[in-house]
């Protein structure tokens, strides 16, 4: 039987990558990102200059999604948008972008949730990617997020386990700037890794409850680790820059690795899938392969460009939502500080 074509068009904007995708039964047409360098001169995303530069952006990403994609807006289904969580002006832009062009076309808008989206990537369809079955765990690495969720549908999610304080990706990142690097960091500690020897320094791991996070104690003993050497060896870093990264990465992994440990004997759920900006982290995508060996875990790591902010997830989470004629509201608003 052949299915009946259903695209739906995916828009993110939840912070500085504007991005655009449509989708049909699952299977990806286009997926165009655009990504902001603007914010490489401060170090860190800077919201007014993102949402400005998502005014700038949308218009010719959805166009250039359409036309990848081989189709006519008037072919659309529906629309989906990240309604959160994100910074506020830049999610103002797509929301508003996306319900106007719903409201000209008369199609249903989807909204979706910007980290249930990192999760239901896993069901793309796309070669090398295998969709985890119900029930499963999945863990949310990103720069903004870092939690542990039981999902036992595509629309039952349960938050079991959470950062109480920074998130993992930008442990990465502000361990980066006080080591010198620029942003965006975390990929660069990766790179230098690779050339390290991970147990040349001890890094501590914070002692919170068993499935939750901490990362705001490891960044400062980062900071005072560095002070400490620089005082004593001005070109500390220069000189152990690879094992400094190598060492860290090791810390934050082996980190992650414990806790999913815990989660794993907690629900006796032994397919694990990971999602997030961090997930296309070396080490952790390493540390999953070794624990389906020593485990017997069923992995799932989603292809590299599912891994970071895209609209491609967000079109899949609407697909999913349209076939159960889950629609948003006319009065649907962007909400910054959305939970799962």
């Amino acid at each position: 039987m052949i299915e009946k074509n259903c695209y739906i068009l995916g828009i993110e904007s939840s912070c500085d990558d504007t991005a655009a995708a449509v989708i049909n039964n699952g299977v990806i047409l286009s997926n165009v990102v655009a990504t902001q360098k603007i914010h490489e001169a401060y170090g860190g995303v800077v919201p007014e200059l993102a949402s400005r530069a998502h005014q700038q952006n949308i218009v010719p990403v959805v166009h250039q999604a359409l036309q990848q994609a081989n189709i006519d807006k008037k072919q659309l289904s529906a629309i989906a948008f990240t309604r959160g969580p994100g910074l506020m002006g830049s999610l103002l832009v797509g929301t508003s972008f996306s319900k106007s062009l719903a409201f000209g076309l008369d199609i249903p808008l989807l909204d979706v949730n910007h980290m249930q989206a990192h999760i239901l990537a896993h069901f793309i369809k796309a070669q090398g990617q295998k969709s985890p079955s119900f029930p499963f765990l999945a863990l949310t690495i990103s720069g903004g997020h870092t939690q542990i969720v039981k999902v036992s549908d595509y629309f039952d999610l349960e938050v079991i386990g959470q950062s109480i304080d920074d998130a993992v990706g930008e442990a990465f990142d502000k361990s980066a700037k006080i080591l010198g690097l620029p942003y965006p960091g975390g990929p660069l500690i990766d790179k230098h890794a690779q050339q390290g020897n991970p147990n040349k320094y001890t890094f501590p791991k914070p002692k919170v409850s068993p499935l939750d996070f901490s990362f705001s104690g490891l960044k400062t003993a980062v900071l005072y680790f560095v002070q400490k050497n620089v005082a004593e060896n001005s070109n500390f870093i220069e000189e152990n820059l690879a094992d400094i990264c190598a060492s860290l990465q090791h810390t934050i992994v082996s980190y992650l690795m414990d806790k999913l440990k815990n989660a794993v004997k907690q629900t006796g759920i032994t397919q694990v899938a990971i999602g997030g900006g961090v997930s296309a982290n070396s080490g952790i995508r390493q540390a999953l392969k070794e624990a389906e060996q020593r485990y017997g875990w069923t992995t799932h790591i989603p292809r590299f460009e599912f891994c970071t902010d895209n609209a491609a997830m967000i079109a899949m989470v609407g697909e999913l939502k349209y076939k159960q004629k889950h629609f948003a509201g006319d009065n649907v608003t962007a909400n910054a500080r959305m939970k799962l």
